[in-house]
């Protein structure tokens, strides 16, 4: 890997860098402390800020709070996924807007008559949503991390499922299930499992 040399401008500390990557991990089980909708607002306006394609910010968020949410939600999440989904304190629906562009008058004013042009062109939109959504739940994720909080991000659900039952009226199709929480539960010893391995700089970039 290149040394780092007096070119670094790093504006994050080690600590930091560190909580959000290196020492976290995956949380299957969270310890009992509720999650206050508030802190998932903080994250979601700091992660908004990061780049999309055409400032197209797809992303849409489902914050599932309640019990009787939760019991909505379990019956379509898979076997392995179903009983920590009930028991976080709280859960996300990551999706995306397949009708993402009827904002761009406000998000990309710059780009005279785009709406009007991606209008009759769904399969370009969704695309572009698909690619965009993803990063910023990547962004996301950093950020629910930078605000302290433990993640468990799952694809192992019935999207149809989910999308019928919470997205009816809007539309939004389901990307990625996100459960938060404030620790691992103390309790349970698969809350957190060992750290598997990662691939190095040298296995999985190229410099040219």
């Amino acid at each position: 890997m290149p040394e780092i040399g007096s070119t670094d401008q790093s504006i994050s500390s080690r600590e930091m860098l560190d909580a959000i990557f290196a020492n976290a991990h995956t949380t299957n089980t969270f310890s009992a402390q509720p999650v206050d909708p508030v802190l998932i607002a903080r994250a979601y306006e700091d992660a908004r800020w990061a780049p999309t394609a055409m400032n197209s910010q797809p992303m849409r968020l489902t914050v599932v709070h309640t019990s009787a949410a939760k019991q909505r939600l379990g019956p379509h999440m898979k076997p392995g996924n179903r009983d920590k989904t009930l028991a976080a304190p709280l859960t996300l629906i990551a999706a995306w807007d397949p009708n993402w562009h009827n904002h761009l008058p406000q998000l990309a004013p710059h780009k005279d008559g785009a709406r009007e042009k991606l209008e009759p062109d769904l399969a370009v939109r969704e695309s572009m949503a698909k690619v965009s959504s993803h990063l910023q739940i990547g962004y996301l994720l950093v950020a629910l991390r930078a605000h302290g909080l433990h993640i468990g991000p799952m694809t192992g659900f019935n999207a149809a499922g989910v999308d019928e039952e919470f997205h009816a009226d809007n539309g939004w199709k389901t990307a990625v299930i996100i459960n938060v929480g404030w620790g691992p539960n103390p309790d349970d010893a698969n809350a957190v499992r060992p750290r598997a391995g990662r691939l190095s700089f040298d296995d999985a970039c190229q410099i040219v």
